[in-house]
């Protein structure tokens, strides 16, 4: 989720919109009810996610407006390929972007080893803006079209792009042209979205690579988890540097630095463990660190998780028990706040909006193919938990408040759909819709 977004604009301030130039003899009415569905206001809030439905792909913009409690889909972006991770840019990239310092793009990284570039700011978008990888050299400039070519043996890993599907993505909001990506190909790769093209390739893991976070205060600094069960922390700027490196007892499922201690990182894992880990604690034998401490949050994989950005030590975990659990973590002991079964399915996305003015709101996507925003200061345990924190008073009783989209053809199967590439990751890399 990311709020309140100033950039986002589909014209110069008063300048014609050229994306919506209606025909002469429309009539004006109808003009003025297309142009208020699609203005987005700076209260607005947007939420990017993916889903599989009907075996089509597509990404969908989602507005949330807190006042009125109401989330609906402003735009949608049809998918070439089935969608496993999403990172939201805020620099022009690929095709006309030589006059805008600013924009709203989206990194997707698919079943193909190929990332694409879409532009958010252009609705009924039919092209990427730009395409990372083999299919960027070999396709239309112009276009961003891929050429059909025959299918050929699978490649080896190599320093210029992805030869298997891409798992995570990881854009440097300090660094604004480097984008980090990892693959089932077992590296990472640091394309410079300036010219499109991959700066450096890295080989810290022996497995699959699933999950990134860059270090919000050293800015070179990136976190990598693999299903060789370790996480690395590597300076992209010494690539043949031997990084620290860390064990955990299962695969990893997502890393992610302590915004408000840049010294901690937490790790979630597939046999529902989180750790958290002291970035000074290292030792040369990766399975004689000890954890800061460590805690069995669900019985199966711990398939999200994340900070709040503005409220320390209030923490999320999501998993394929299609339980939500929200932690208070003080003094290096993680108690349990609440747990609640949010009607998505296995839950694959937990995120909490990045403004102090929302900063209770959660949004939760999973298996079923829906979001949900959970406004958690309505949850009577997280008002006595966190409200003094914030330094606002949160007392009295009020009705918990759980707001998603009306499902008209709403079934009771959770295998309709996916959201942020949800699903549990498999071996090979894709994410199976399988219920229990």
């Amino acid at each position: 989720m990311f709020g309140n977004i100033r950039s986002l604009a589909y014209h110069q301030p008063k300048k014609e919109d050229p994306y919506l130039v209606v025909p002469e003899g429309v009539d004006d009415d109808d003009d003025n009810d297309e142009r208020e569905e699609l203005q987005i206001l700076s209260t607005d809030n947007l939420l990017l996610g993916a889903k599989v439905e009907d075996e089509v792909a597509q990404l969908e913009v989602y507005v949330y407006e807190d006042e009125a409690d109401n989330l609906y889909v402003h735009h949608d972006i049809m998918l070439p390929a089935i969608p496993l991770c999403l990172e939201w840019l805020d620099i022009p990239v690929g095709r006309n972007s030589e006059n805008r310092s600013y924009g709203n793009f989206v990194a997707v990284g698919t079943m193909e080893p190929d990332i694409e570039i879409w532009d958010l700011d252009i609705v009924d978008c039919m092209y990427p803006n730009a395409i990372l990888g083999q299919g960027g050299q070999d396709g239309n400039s112009e276009t961003g079209v891929k050429k059909k070519k025959k299918k050929k043996k699978v490649k080896k890993a190599n320093d210029e792009y992805h030869v298997d599907s891409v798992l995570a993505l990881a854009a440097n909001r300090q660094h604004r042209n480097l984008l980090a990506s990892a693959s089932a190909d077992q590296t990472v790769k640091l394309w410079d979205l300036n010219t499109t093209k991959c700066a450096k390739s890295y080989a810290n893991h022996s497995d699959k690579i699933c999950a990134l976070d860059w270090h919000p205060k050293e800015s070179t600094v990136l976190l990598s988890g693999s299903y060789d069960r370790t996480v690395v922390a590597a300076d992209m700027r010494a690539p043949d540097a031997k990084a620290a490196k860390w064990r955990v007892e299962s695969d990893v499922e997502t890393v992610r630095w302590d915004p408000h201690d840049p010294n901690f990182f937490y790790v979630t894992t597939d046999g529902g463990m989180v750790y958290c880990h002291d970035v000074r604690q290292v030792s040369a034998m990766p399975e004689n660190t000890k954890p800061v401490w460590m805690l069995q949050a669900h019985d199966s994989s711990v398939s999200s998780f994340d900070i709040n950005p503005t409220i320390p030590g209030f923490l999320v975990t999501g998993s394929t028990d299609k339980q939500v659990k929200l932690w208070n973590v003080q003094d290096s002991k993680p108690n349990l706040v609440v747990s609640r079964k949010v009607e998505v399915g296995k839950v694959f996305s937990t995120t909490f909006a990045p403004d102090q003015e929302v900063s209770f709101r959660l949004a939760v996507a999973g298996s079923k193919g829906v979001v949900q925003i959970w406004d958690t200061s309505t949850n009577a345990a997280v008002r006595r938990t966190f409200s003094s924190r914030l330094g606002s008073s949160l007392a009295g009783e009020v009705k918990e408040r759980m707001i998603g989209i009306s499902q008209n053809d709403s079934s009771d199967s959770d295998d309709s759909g996916v959201a942020e590439g949800d699903g549990d990751i498999g071996r090979d890399g894709w994410e199976s819709m399988d219920e229990d």
